[in-house]
C-alpha cells in the first residue's frame, strides 16, 4: 500500500470514529484546548496496523466507532487495595460516582472533578491539561491520547502540597457490556510533596485513559495499578510524566487477563539527580494480548531510570514490549536500565520485544536486555526431587521470575497482596 493511501485510510478511520462525537463544554480556555487536540487528531489520524509502533498490536477495536461488547465479570474475591486506608474515588463505566466515593479532600491534598476544573475560569489545570500529551507526540505520534484530550468526559484533578498520608485510590467499575469510557486525570505533586495513587478495576468494555503527572523538585510520586477481572475488556492507557530535580517517580502495573491491553508510559526527566522507575508483571492465558510501550527521556545529569517488565504467557497468549531510553546531549552520568522478559508456559504463546537505546552523552551507564524462554527444567527437577508437587514447583518458579518487577513496589503490604493474587491466578489455571 502506498504511503498516500495509508494516510488516507487513517484519516477516513479517524473521521468515522469522531463522527457524532461532541467536544465536552467547559470554560473558553478548555474549549480551545479540546479544539486544538481535535485538530491535531484529524491531521495525524488514528493508528493503523501498518504503523511502526502498532505492528504487533492491532488497533482496530480501539479505534472503531462502537466498542466491542464485553461481558461483565462477577468477582469472587475482594478487590485489590480494598483493605487499605485510602481516599476512594469511584468511576462507573467512566462516570464519577460521588455517592460511592469518599470526600474530595485530604491533608496536603486538593482534589476536583475534571469537568468542574475545566469549567473554572481560574485553575492551575489551565496550564497543565493536555500539555504533556501534546509534547509527547514527538518523535512518536500517540493519536489515541490526543483523542482522549479532545473528548475525555470525566476524570480527576489532583494537587499534592505536602506528604499525603493516605493513597488516592481510583476505582473503575464496569457495569455495561457496551460502555465506552474516556477518562483524563491531571496530577501535580508540588515541591517536597509526596503522593501515592492506586488504580484498579476494568472500567468499561472499552477504556481510554490518560494520566498527566508533574513531579516538582524534591517530590515523590508512587503509582500502583491492577488491571484484570473482566477478561473481555479492551483498554489503552497513557501515563505522561515530567520529573523535576531530586525527585522520584515510580509506577508498577499488575495485569491478569484482558483480551487487549496497551499501556503507554512516556517520562521526561528534566531535573538533575532524579529517578524514574517503571515496572510491570503480566499474566495471560488464551486470547490475551498485552502491550507495554515505554519511552524515557534523560535531559538532566546524574539521573537513574529503570524499566522492568515480566510477562507469563500460556495457551496462545501474546506479550509485547517496546521500550526506549533516550539520553540527550549533556545528560551526563545517566544510569539507564531496561529489562523485558517473557516466560512461556507452552509452545503456543508468543513474546515480542523491541528494546532501544539512543544516546548523545558520553559519560553514561545504559543497558538493555530481553529474553524469552520456558521454565528452567533443572530448577523444576530440583524442587520435585525434594517432594514439591509439579504444580507447586512450577508456580514457585513463575513467581520467582516475576519477583524483580514486584520488588519495584515500595509498600510491602501492597507487594504481598499483589504476589498473593498472582499466586491465586496461577493456581486457578493449573493444568490437571
Amino acid at each position: 500500500m502506498k504511503r498516500a493511501e495509508l494516510k488516507q485510510r487513517k484519516l477516513d478511520a479517524t473521521s468515522a470514529r469522531v463522527e457524532g462525537m461532541s467536544l465536552p463544554a467547559g470554560a473558553p480556555w478548555a474549549d480551545a484546548l479540546r479544539q486544538d487536540a481535535l485538530s491535531r487528531l484529524l491531521a495525524m489520524g488514528l493508528p493503523q496496523a501498518r504503523d511502526e509502533y502498532w505492528r504487533w498490536t492491532r488497533p482496530d477495536t480501539l479505534i472503531s466507532d462502537v466498542p466491542t461488547p464485553a461481558e461483565v465479570f462477577t468477582p469472587t474475591e475482594a478487590p485489590v487495595f480494598s483493605g487499605l486506608d485510602r481516599i476512594k474515588l469511584v468511576f462507573v463505566d467512566g462516570v464519577f460516582d460521588a455517592e460511592a466515593s469518599d470526600a474530595l479532600e485530604g491533608e496536603g491534598l486538593e482534589i476536583m472533578r475534571l469537568t468542574d476544573a475545566l469549567s473554572s475560569d481560574i485553575h492551575w489545570v489551565k496550564d497543565a491539561y493536555g500539555v504533556q500529551e501534546k509534547k509527547a507526540q514527538d518523535p512518536v505520534e500517540r493519536p489515541l491520547a490526543t483523542l482522549n484530550t479532545a473528548f475525555a468526559t470525566d476524570g480527576v484533578v489532583i494537587r499534592a502540597t505536602g506528604k499525603v498520608a493516605k493513597p488516592v485510590s481510583l476505582v473503575y467499575l464496569h457495569k455495561s457490556e457496551t460502555s465506552d469510557a474516556i477518562l483524563h486525570h491531571v496530577i501535580r505533586v508540588e515541591e517536597g510533596a509526596d503522593l501515592t495513587v492506586l488504580e484498579n478495576g476494568p472500567a468499561a468494555a472499552r477504556f481510554n485513559k490518560v494520566m498527566e503527572v508533574e513531579v516538582a523538585d524534591k517530590a515523590g510520586f508512587h503509582h500502583i495499578r491492577a488491571q484484570g477481572r473482566d477478561h473481555e475488556r479492551r483498554a489503552v492507557t497513557h501515563v505522561f510524566a515530567t520529573i523535576g530535580r531530586e525527585s522520584l517517580f515510580k509506577s508498577f502495573t499488575m495485569t491478569a487477563n484482558g483480551v487487549l491491553t496497551r499501556n503507554e508510559v512516556v517520562i521526561d526527566i528534566q531535573g538533575d539527580d532524579s529517578m524514574a522507575h517503571v515496572a510491570g508483571a503480566a499474566m495471560g492465558d488464551g486470547d490475551f494480548h498485552h502491550d507495554d510501550t515505554v519511552f524515557i527521556t534523560h535531559d538532566a545529569e546524574r539521573c537513574e531510570s529503570r524499566q522492568v517488565f515480566k510477562k507469563v504467557l500460556r495457551n496462545g497468549a501474546k506479550g509485547i514490549f517496546q521500550g526506549k531510553i533516550l539520553v540527550k546531549a549533556g545528560a551526563q552520568k545517566t544510569d539507564g536500565y531496561q529489562i523485558s522478559q517473557g516466560l512461556l508456559l507452552d509452545e503456543d504463546s508468543q513474546f515480542l520485544a523491541k528494546p532501544e537505546l539512543e544516546i548523545y552523552a558520553d559519560d553514561v551507564a545504559c543497558s538493555h536486555g530481553s529474553t524469552v524462554g520456558a521454565i528452567d527444567e533443572e530448577a523444576l527437577f530440583y524442587l520435585r526431587s525434594r517432594g514439591v508437587p509439579t504444580g507447586d514447583a512450577t508456580d514457585l518458579l513463575t513467581l520467582a521470575f516475576l519477583a524483580e518487577a514486584i520488588e519495584e513496589i515500595e509498600d510491602e503490604t501492597i507487594a504481598e497482596d499483589i504476589l498473593s493474587r498472582l499466586e491465586g491466578w496461577l493456581k486457578r489455571r493449573r493444568r490437571t
